[in-house]
């Protein structure tokens, strides 16, 4: 097997929030979601914060420009500074000022946070392929993104001119559900013209990048509840993480992750920055997590003994990653986890 490889959830003899200095915290899903505060989170930020703790705020949603993400995050009781705030649009500014003439027009496909981004590096955002921009970006612009914005980017794109997105994120959460996020309209993009663009945001390593020189983290843990974007962000960043179960990733998605998506830390909610982290040790023919321990059978995952059900849950990841190797865990591990509620 791949050095360095995870095979199972670490331990900590420390309180979080004191063995990192900086926790690079996703927003949907781990401080809020349908725009109100997920339960614990205003009071665990704050005693962390409390403690010493820098706190920064990650997100791929390139629409919000970070003033108003961090007067949202003050109002839920959170108090939060506009530099507290990375956001895919700057990272996507960044890798945009880099290849193109300082002061150029940049074609705009997105909202006020992306030319918010693109005015901090003195480029100048455009709405037509006629304006001839040198750049075109793509960032989620929200529903009521007029659809003729996908064709002047199909029309610049179609005379060369390079194509960058903020991020390929395919679905957003909001108050009633799930919507399309700016990855499905990169896709119209891409089937109209064929071209592939150059993305920033998180998994990828622009973001990561941004987020470190915004926030001069040198012990980061990365916080979030996917495992797609938040969790295979810190593995591309060779950082720490930490997955909390208060947004889209259940237990069967965690128990199936393949290396890059398994966080070095599993906990409920942001309560966990707040407290060590039990070891997962080695036991007989499996794992053992406080009272629980977790085997690999012929078709399925196998759970004995009790204690709290996250214990269970770092016992089960232990057996499934192990399992899993290099790949992705293909046993059953149903009914072990309906044991623990989970």
């Amino acid at each position: 097997m791949s050095q360095g490889v995870r095979m199972r959830p670490a331990g900590s003899g420390r309180v979080l929030s004191e063995a990192y200095d900086t926790a690079l915290l996703d927003l949907d899903g781990v401080v809020y979601a349908g725009g109100n505060a997920i339960s614990h989170a205003v009071d665990s930020l704050a005693t962390a914060r409390d403690g010493g703790m820098h706190l920064a705020y990650v997100t791929n949603n390139a629409l919000r420009t970070p003033d108003a993400v961090a007067a949202h995050l003050t109002e839920l009781g959170i108090p939060t500074q506009a530099s507290d705030v990375i956001t895919s649009a700057q990272a996507v500014a960044r890798l945009v000022a880099e290849q193109v003439p300082a002061g150029a027009r940049v074609l705009v496909v997105g909202g006020e946070g992306l030319r918010v981004a693109l005015r901090e590096r003195g480029l100048v955002p455009v709405e037509s392929a006629e304006d001839e921009p040198a750049a075109v970006v793509q960032g989620y612009g929200g529903p009521e993104l007029p659809w003729g914005r996908f064709a002047e980017a199909c029309y610049a794109i179609a005379r060369g001119v390079p194509w960058f997105a903020s991020n390929t994120d395919l679905t957003i959460p909001g108050a009633r559900g799930i919507a399309p996020g700016n990855g499905a309209a990169v896709e119209v993009v891409r089937i109209a013209t064929g071209a592939e663009p150059t993305v920033a945001g998180k998994p990828l390593p622009p973001m990561h990048r941004e987020t470190i020189l915004r926030t001069g983290a040198e012990r980061p843990l990365v916080v979030g509840d996917r495992l797609d974007t938040d969790i295979e962000g810190a593995f591309n960043g060779g950082v720490d993480s930490l997955l909390v179960l208060t947004g889209v990733t259940d237990g069967a998605r965690l128990l199936a992750a393949e290396p890059r998506h398994r966080p070095t830390y599993v906990d409920a909610d942001l309560r966990g920055l707040l407290a060590g982290q039990p070891e997962v040790v080695e036991a007989g023919d499996g794992f053992r997590c406080g009272g629980w321990t977790a085997t690999a059978g012929g078709e399925r995952l196998e759970l004995s003994g009790d204690g709290a059900a996250l214990d269970g849950l770092r016992a089960l990841c232990a057996a499934a990653w192990t399992a899993g190797g290099e790949g992705a865990c293909e046993l059953d591990g149903g009914k072990a986890l309906a044991r623990l509620g989970l």
